[in-house]
């Protein structure tokens, strides 16, 4: 197993995720007003969104959106997955970094790289984000039809998000790189934050822990504080199955991308990971651990590119990349 396998770090926000610090709310109330009223005193006494309510949560994600990102617009339907900005950008951070560290310390930011999300939903969150930091192109894909209008919509409304997102509509529940990445077509890195209930039943309990958690109350029929419909987040087979899918489609794929990458939210499906990357004999396999708030979580990577294939892939496409 290639020893990159175990490569930690640090399990907090990235450097430069703006939102390390504490949220300044009356900066967020300035941008989007209707959060005041969801703000209230904490068991501290300081001032604390109510995160165990969806509308709260939303709000709040749409005053970040617009404060630090310049993301006038982000309407989605209400049952599609409301995201947390923080988490998502540090996925993106994290992965500057791979691409940054790949590229023997340049910085990728511009035209030059085009990344794939995997999942891109109805929110759209990672073009965002991808696009308003570091300048990348992005492919959006999704199985579902709704989800792609509603992250068009959110591109046609964000002048500089247009010309920067393609967004694909996965026409087969079987695939994921299939029929998304063209034949001859090159992708430099690929996100995802894979669907990690393999039943209703499991994400019915799942919701129900984290608003336990969140506000001490049991609910036996909880609103998702994060919403979500079921394909964002039921897979049959759960997470596992659907990574193990991806890995076998990017062995297949893997001419056209650089850097396959994905969350991990249950480390129990880690060595069952590692194990199918080293028998499909992938040539460098990364993790890296991030956490926010008490949660923390992992990316895997990998790449079946051998040397000289990812020394002739920085030639052609990364040349030039400005410091």
């Amino acid at each position: 197993m290639p020893s990159e396998k175990s490569q930690q770090v640090k399990s907090e926000l990235h450097p430069r995720n703006k939102n390390r610090e504490r949220y300044d709310l009356n900066a967020l109330i300035a941008v989007s007003p209707e959060l005041a009223k969801y703000v209230t005193p904490n068991k501290f006494g300081d001032d604390s969104v109510d995160f165990a309510n969806p509308d709260a949560v939303k709000l709040l994600n749409k005053a970040l959106l617009n404060h630090y990102y310049g993301i006038k617009y982000w309407e989605f339907p209400e049952e599609n997955l409301c995201p947390p900005i923080p988490g998502r950008a540090d996925y993106l951070h994290y992965m500057a970094d791979l691409l940054c560290e790949s590229n023997f310390g340049r910085n990728p930011e511009g035209n030059k790289i085009t990344c794939l999300d995997v999942g891109v939903g109805a929110n759209c969150i990672y073009p965002i984000i991808g696009v308003t930091e570091y300048g990348w192109n992005f492919i959006g894909a999704d199985i579902d039809p709704k989800s792609i209008a509603s992250a068009q919509n959110i591109v046609a409304n964000n002048s500089q998000l247009e010309g920067k997102i393609k967004c694909r509509l996965q026409d087969n529940y079987r695939n994921i790189f299939y029929r998304i990445i063209g034949a001859d077509e090159k992708v430099d890195i690929t996100v995802c934050n894979p669907p990690f209930h393999a039943s209703v039943e499991e994400a019915q309990k799942g919701t129900q822990r984290k608003v336990k958690n969140l506000s001490g109350k049991n609910e036996k029929t909880p609103e998702l504080n994060f919403a979500g419909i079921s394909n964002e987040l039921i897979y049959k087979g759960g997470e596992a199955k659907f990574i193990n899918n991806m890995i076998f489609e990017s062995k297949k794929l893997y001419k056209n991308c650089y850097w396959f990458t994905t969350l991990v939210s249950k480390q129990s499906n880690l060595k069952g990971i590692y194990t199918l990357l080293e028998k499909l004999e992938a040539t460098q396999i990364k993790t890296i651990t991030m956490g926010t708030g008490n949660k923390s979580t992992r990316i895997v990577v990998w790449t079946f590119l051998s040397k000289e294939e990812q020394k002739l892939w920085r030639d052609t496409r990364w040349k030039n990349t400005a410091l």
